[in-house]
């Protein structure tokens, strides 16, 4: 009598499921663009602003030493603000991270470091970090207006209800890591539309040419079988 033996199966650690209760995680990822011309003139007037303020050349005789700190960094948030294409939020914190705080306090201890018979003022600290707040205030403002006003030229109420969820402003669309249980309708509430604004992703791909081009398909399936089951009848009637 020959054994039986029982078939082993080999499960490849990819291929394990577990039996944890913890819950799935979603990984997305972002897109960001540069936008090379306002990349250009930035690296273009920190070329030349750094070459004024760190060096021993002194302007202070013909322009306002305070009217020049204002303006130079007001140029220089303008430009840094619109190189990277990506969502308002997050360029906001990027620009008020390198060139209000980055550039604007550490550029006045690099120059007090350096040995180039310049002295520590805070008064141009306070011109660096007043002229870059009013550019980021302004970049800011615009580009709200801009998400808006193409958020409105693309809206559509072709289905009654479908309305409910702005895909375009992150609807229904979460952003870095999620847990599953705000997949599954436990989340937080709804956001308003400020936050919405701020988090859109304008990069985002659009889905709505594979969702038309399914709505065709199945139009076109049940006009066919509209039509076979038209032949059918008309044939018993023969």
């Amino acid at each position: 009598m020959k054994a039986f033996r029982q078939p082993i199966l080999h499960l490849d650690s990819s291929s394990k499921t577990s039996l944890s209760t913890e819950k799935p995680r979603v990984h997305i990822a972002f897109t960001m663009r540069i936008r090379f011309p306002f990349a250009g003139v930035f690296f273009a007037l920190l070329l030349i602003l750094g070459y004024v303020g760190l060096t021993p050349l002194q302007l202070t005789t013909h322009i306002n030493d305070k009217f020049l700190h204002f303006l130079s960094f007001f140029l220089l948030t303008l430009a840094f603000y619109w190189i990277i294409d990506t969502n308002r939020r997050r360029t906001l914190n990027l620009t008020l991270t390198i060139c209000t705080f980055g550039l604007g306090v550490g550029s006045e201890f690099l120059q007090s470091i350096l040995p180039n018979g310049r002295s520590f003022d805070v008064f141009d600290i306070v011109a660096n970090v007043v002229g870059s707040l009013l550019a980021l205030a302004l970049c800011t403002w615009y580009h709200q207006r801009m998400l808006e006003r193409r958020r409105q030229r693309r809206q559509y109420n072709a289905v009654p209800g479908s309305d409910e969820a702005d895909l375009e402003l992150g609807e229904g669309h979460e952003s870095g890591v999620v847990d599953g249980s705000e997949e599954d309708g436990a989340g937080p509430s709804s956001r308003t539309l400020e936050e919405e604004v701020d988090n859109w992703d304008e990069n985002a791909l659009d889905d709505w040419d594979d969702e038309d081009a399914g709505d065709a398909d199945a139009g076109g399936k049940a006009n066919g079988k509209g039509a076979g089951s038209g032949d059918i009848g008309d044939a018993k009637r023969d």
